[in-house]
């Protein structure tokens, strides 16, 4: 039986659970669970704020543990070797995305947490492909939020090939943006923080941002027209967009990797008249993600994070959902 911590209903507090797995399937790997971060998308599926919860619930996707067992056809993976797991547990393997690599962009892909149990467990499955080693060096307690914060900052990086001499900016300093701050300076970009809070804006600077942005002063935000190549928007809150795209160079590119539920009021003459562009993007791919951890471990890159133990889910649950989090929080076995 594997032992676990679960949501019975939306909104509910967790408590524990357990359930009997499947046989292990020929592709798939066992991970004894020693660490795994909690995400804002924990806390969106265990309100069911996306429409796609299904209860009982076990949050958890930013797994980090020990390789236990694996399928009779999985390779490259040894027992007792020290894995991650992000937002994705399997791919279809076969649909274009998969074979030309963007295995993240899969239709069919499997989420971790997603009608399965995830990693507030004391074990976890997933596909083999979907589990990635880290790499020498990489401290285990750390790493989980790299998993889905710190691949979601650094995927458009190399998607919209993002140069060492941009000049960038992130909106929102928080458990994504303090990752993109951090990776944004170590890829060469001089970098802007738009953030609402004084207190931040000097974390933000301990943190790689060149120049921090009072985000609540619009004739601060005006100072910047047309200084960005490229703009980061970690935040999941509606904002003037328009003066944003102001602050944009022609062809610059305002990105949304933080999920904002409101419709986007945009003019579209910035966008015509200086070839602008808005996009998203979600995680990345396995090799992605192996690329983003070897870049943290040759930059020290590494997210800032309180640690609960796993009893206190709850309190760690709270304490996220209070916005008092800095920046990444943790829950530990060990």
């Amino acid at each position: 039986m594997f032992k676990a911590y679960a949501a019975q209903q939306a909104g509910a507090p967790l408590t524990p659970f357990e359930y009997e797995p499947a046989p292990l399937g020929h592709h798939e790997v066992e991970i004894e669970v020693d660490y795994c971060g909690l995400c804002h998308s924990d806390l969106s599926m265990i309100d069911n704020e996306w429409g796609m919860s299904t209860y009982p619930l076990v949050p958890g996707h930013e797994v980090v543990g020990r390789v236990v067992k694996f399928g009779e056809d999985v390779s490259g993976l040894a027992v007792g070797q020290v894995v991650g797991l992000g937002w994705h547990s399997s791919y279809c393997q076969h649909c274009v995305q998969c074979e030309s690599g963007d295995h993240n962009l899969c239709k069919t892909a499997e989420q971790t947490i997603v009608g399965r149990h995830g990693g507030f467990a004391d074990r976890v499955r997933a596909d083999a492909q979907a589990v990635i080693p880290l790499p020498e060096g990489m401290d285990a307690e750390t790493a989980g939020p790299l998993f889905c914060g710190g691949i979601t900052v650094f995927n458009p990086l190399l998607q919209f090939d993002v140069k060492p001499t941009d000049k960038v900016a992130v909106i929102g300093i928080g458990g994504l943006g303090h990752l993109g701050l951090q990776f944004l300076r170590a890829w060469g970009c001089e970098v802007t923080a738009f953030t609402s809070h004084e207190t931040k804006a000097q974390e933000a600077k301990k943190l790689g941002a060149h120049h921090t942005i009072n985000s609540t002063d619009p004739s601060q935000i005006e100072k910047v027209a047309g200084r960005f190549d490229f703009i980061l928007s970690t935040v999941n809150v509606k904002l003037d967009w328009n003066l944003y795209m102001s602050t944009l160079k022609p062809r610059g590119r305002l990105h949304f990797v933080g999920a904002t539920l409101e419709p986007l009021d945009l003019s579209v003459f910035s966008l015509i008249l200086f070839q602008n562009s808005v996009s998203g993007s979600p995680v990345g791919s396995p090799a992605t993600i192996k690329k983003m951890l070897e870049f943290a471990v040759h930059h020290n890159i590494k997210p800032v994070v309180e640690t609960f133990p796993f009893e206190k889910v709850n309190d760690a649950i709270a304490h996220l959902r209070s916005g008092n989090a800095r920046y990444r929080v943790v829950l530990a076995r060990r």
